[in-house]
């Protein structure tokens, strides 16, 4: 339901210049078999090591998924707003919300 908000709400974040990218612990295959079947219209990134995840501090090292987060990263590469409680069928708006109010 997340990625399908995120899709939905697509021709808003373009109107923003705003690059969508989902990124899991699956590998490219299953990546791409998701894509296709939730017609998705961003790239998904595989971390099948996952080493971004640790990075981002969310590896759940009991698990083989991450913590579900979303980070907002600027055009310089800064973090600047983490979303930590993701609403999965009102994202894409609850994402367009930060947006705007970051761009203020």
């Amino acid at each position: 339901m997340e990625m399908c908000a995120l899709r939905d709400a697509a021709p808003e974040f373009a109107k923003h210049g705003v690059t969508v990218y989902g990124i899991s612990l699956d590998d490219v295959k299953a990546q791409a078999k998701f894509k296709r079947e939730q017609k998705l219209n961003f790239h998904l990134l595989s971390d099948p090591d996952g080493s971004v995840a640790a990075k981002y501090g969310v590896l759940r090292a009991d698990r083989s998924y991450a913590k579900r987060r979303t980070f907002l990263i600027d055009d310089k590469g800064i973090v600047r707003h983490v979303t930590e409680k993701v609403d999965v069928r009102r994202h894409g708006d609850q994402v367009l919300t930060l947006i705007e109010s970051l761009r203020k």
